[in-house]
């Protein structure tokens, strides 16, 4: 099986409906959330059985879709008697809007029957892009570095200024209307509380979750402070923590710790918060830095999922205040520090530590200005966003 997890409105449905249509397999797709769906599992029914004798020319179906089965009582054991019933002649496609490798203690195993991939929102490379990603790039970061900067191209700052003001997800990118984007975020919220969150928590009193998403933007891009939060909100430490983890689910943020191995008087519980949709940000500085973390929180998800590594990114903050936004891991070794800026300025003294004491690595400074190539002596780089993020 293959399970695609990614945020509400960011593609999963119409990529399985695309692929299931590519393989004339468009009748095998059950969406979980639809009540007749559920009504004919309760009475026994076998859907891939049943949508075999709707198309009789078909001799099996090689493709089979369950979309937002995650929100069934027990549906791991529900997936794992439709697999091993069909592991012979069905290959599974299972979509959701949660995490579904956070349910991996509830109800049966599904161990060895499935990979994990995320759907994110659009990137830069994706709408500027026209050949395919070259994962074996990969292994060297400045091998990675220097195919950005090989990228000359200016066209990309363009379409980079539409991806700050409309979001990444398909609907408001291609609509590219302030309005629209304000309608669909009031709506995906509303739908938020209604459904993923009744669905999938056992959270009393929802609202408050959507109260706690209105707040969050004003502290993107600093340590979060869940004390202050709960004054705000004036409920429990453990109440914030589990609001937290339900929009963390949900995909509707992600969370970043603090790199503390190699630097002495590290944070170690700090913990950064960033939203899959950066348009939430009024701050210029703020949005710009979230919608970098999103790009490299992507790129981290396309190379492990690809089983090329394990990487993961966190960010740097030691006791004096001293910070990087982003540091990328490679199966656990530092590989690759980036820092956000909004123009053209001189990197931090407190960078070039941390990047020696972590051995070495590159340090680059994405810049959202357009037009910034500088090549360091220290490993050291000052780089376009529009050219960095889209080669």
């Amino acid at each position: 099986m293959r399970f695609i997890a990614g945020p509400r409105q960011s593609g999963k449905t119409t990529l399985a409906k695309a692929h299931l249509d590519a393989e004339s397999c468009s009748v095998a797709y059950w969406n979980w959330d639809q009540r007749d769906i559920k009504i004919k599992h309760a009475k026994g029914v076998d859907l891939i059985r049943e949508s075999r004798a709707i198309s009789p020319s078909q001799k099996h179906i090689q493709w089979a879709c369950f979309d937002e089965i995650h929100k069934m009582p027990k549906w791991k054991n529900i997936l794992k008697s439709y697999f091993d019933a069909y592991e012979d002649s069905v290959r599974f496609l299972i979509t959701g809007s949660a995490r579904l490798d956070l349910f991996r203690k509830s109800g049966d195993s599904l161990a060895g029957r499935y990979f994990l991939f995320h759907l994110l929102p659009l990137n830069l490379f994706e709408l500027t892009r026209k050949s395919e990603v070259e994962l074996e790039h990969c292994v060297s970061a400045s091998d990675f570095i220097q195919r950005r900067i090989a990228h000359t191209r200016h066209s990309d700052q363009s379409t980079m200024e539409a991806l700050l003001a409309y979001s990444g997800f398909p609907e408001p990118f291609f609509h590219a209307d302030a309005s629209f984007l304000r309608l669909w975020q009031r709506d995906g919220l509303d739908r938020l509380v209604r459904e993923d969150l009744r669905d999938l928590t056992r959270i009393a009193h929802l609202e408050n979750v959507a109260t706690l998403v209105t707040l969050l933007p004003a502290r993107i891009g600093s340590p979060l402070s869940v004390n202050s939060l709960r004054g705000d909100l004036e409920v429990s430490h453990e109440a914030i923590r589990n609001y937290l983890d339900a929009l963390r689910l949900c995909y509707v943020l992600f969370e970043l710790c603090v790199y503390t191995k190699k630097i002495n008087r590290s944070l170690k519980k700090e913990r950064k918060v960033y939203f899959f949709d950066w348009t939430r940000m009024p701050d210029l500085g703020k949005q710009f830095e979230n919608y970098v973390a999103v790009e490299l929180f992507g790129w981290t998800m396309l190379w492990s999922d690809s089983g090329i590594g394990t990487f993961e990114l966190q960010y740097i903050k030691n006791r004096k205040g001293q910070e990087c936004d982003f540091l990328i891991l490679k199966n656990r070794e530092p590989w690759l520090l980036i820092e956000a800026k909004l123009k053209d300025e001189p990197l931090a003294p407190h960078l070039y530590h941390f990047a020696s004491v972590l051995g070495g690595i590159p340090l680059v400074q994405i810049v959202k200005e357009e037009g910034v190539l500088h090549v360091g002596k220290q490993n050291d780089y000052k780089i376009s966003a529009s050219r960095f993020l889209s080669a």
